[in-house]
């Protein structure tokens, strides 16, 4: 059964135009409540689902109209305000609610906005759920009686509560004394959040792109623009840098000279630590983690699986498997012994645990993984196009293909949450897979 709404990370889209519109948004308000109703096993108890939000201008105008959809089904409701997604997954869990809910389109740019679910124990809602939800949504809206309406309420100590929790999941016998830190909140969830975490670990911060405007959300800031985060480390003579996005789930990290690390070679890392520490049963990457990583791992004698881009299948596959760590070059990082989901905070902190442990600089970590190089290139199509059916791109494929010989990978994929075809080339070569690219985004264009 394919979805109407939901994609691989909730329902996105641009503000104003459907679905992310004021009326759908109630009316998914009010279906998601009947469902949870329905399903929350809670007695004569009314449901209570918690709404979080990132900074952007829409998520005043989304959030009232997702308080109604509730309150019109008879669920109440509890508002944290501006959050990272991680922390509407853990408070859901912490305060035994039937669901979390959380306004934000993670990476996107302000003028775009998103709805995504977390179920009762912070992960991501079942199929099955998310399936009796669209369902709903083709029924008419009819509002309980008045006796029976749901309310709000502020969350007031949802900050302290997440940053307490993220302290957590660092060592006790270790602290962040002596290590100077720039930390990039991307104008987003967690601007008031992140440096209090590394701070009140003996970290001295820095902090940037933590000034929200509601339009300055992943503006030139953040995991997807680490340019100012590289910027800042320089010029600060800082030990190292953290990038998180829009809404906190993705880590970058920067070394003090300005060097990025990406997703891949931050999971390569705690990977490491881990082996020294104990034993890693498996590791789950996706379709696009860097070949050298996946070999790095069999060396090790790891077993290494690879999921679909996306952190839920990503999480799947670590369910299926038994894996307690994966994740993507993109920084959503999963530690599932630490949280339920990808956390960019939590993330950091068992890569600085590593540092600390192994007494290195982020850049001496990185002496035995030399990535290949891997070309993307993001090709923006219409709605509801198939690359399957551009003959001249399969084509084109299959000749790429026969002149790698075996020696690197072509990935075509359809983004999960925009309208863009990513092309993808991996070889050892790095101005062949910028060519081999270019060749196959030119058949999209």
């Amino acid at each position: 059964m394919s979805r109407k709404y939901f994609g691989t990370d909730g329902i996105r889209g641009k503000v104003g135009v459907s679905p992310i519109t004021p009326d759908f948004v109630m009316r998914l308000g009010y279906a998601a409540g009947k469902v949870l109703a329905q399903t929350a096993g809670h007695g004569t108890a009314k449901p209570t689902v918690l709404i979080g939000k990132d900074t952007r201008v829409s998520g005043y105008m989304l959030e009232a109209a997702l308080e109604a959809g509730f309150a019109a089904a008879g669920v109440d409701v509890m508002l944290s305000g501006p959050m990272p997604t991680p922390a509407i997954a853990y408070l859901t869990r912490a305060l035994r609610l039937s669901a979390g809910v959380v306004i934000s389109a993670s990476h996107n740019p302000y003028d775009d906005n998103g709805i995504k679910f977390f179920s009762a124990q912070g992960t991501k809602l079942p199929d099955e759920l998310e399936f009796a939800i669209e369902a709903e949504l083709e029924n008419e809206m009819q509002c309980v009686g008045s006796d029976q309406l749901g309310k709000a309420k502020r969350l007031d100590d949802a900050n302290g509560r997440y940053i307490e929790f993220c302290k957590s999941t660092f060592p006790n016998e270790l602290d962040l004394r002596g290590l100077k830190i720039v930390v990039d909140s991307a104008h987003g969830a967690a601007y008031h959040i992140a440096s209090h975490v590394f701070h009140e670990l003996g970290a001295e911060v820095i902090s940037i792109g933590n000034q929200p405007n509601g339009f300055n959300i992943n503006d030139q800031v953040g995991a997807t623009a680490p340019d100012a985060l590289c910027l800042a480390v320089r010029a600060n003579r800082a030990d190292l840098g953290i990038a998180l996005d829009g809404d906190a789930d993705r880590l970058l990290m920067v070394d003090k000279l300005g060097k990025v690390y990406d997703g891949d070679q931050l999971l390569y890392l705690m990977v490491l630590d881990r082996m020294a520490t104990g034993v890693v049963t498996g590791v789950v990457g996706t379709l696009m983690t860097n070949m050298a990583v996946e070999l790095a791992f069999k060396g090790m004698g790891i077993p290494f699986y690879r999921a679909k881009v996306g952190d839920r299948y990503v999480l799947e596959q670590m369910q299926k498997n038994a894996c307690l760590l994966g994740g993507e070059g993109s920084g959503h990082l999963l530690c599932l012994d630490k949280h339920t989901t990808g956390d960019g905070i939590v993330s950091a902190l068992q890569v600085l645990s590593a540092l600390k442990r192994n007494g290195k600089a982020l850049d001496q970590c990185f002496e035995n993984l030399t990535l290949f190089p891997q070309v993307l290139i993001n090709t923006r199509v219409n709605a509801g196009y198939d690359w399957t059916k551009n003959a001249a791109l399969v084509q084109e494929i299959t000749a790429v293909e026969k002149e790698l010989a075996g020696q690197g990978r072509v990935l075509i994929r359809a983004s999960g949450t925009e309208p863009l075809i990513r092309v993808m080339v991996e070889t050892s070569d790095a101005s062949a897979a910028n060519r081999f690219a270019r060749r196959l985004a030119d058949c999209i264009k």
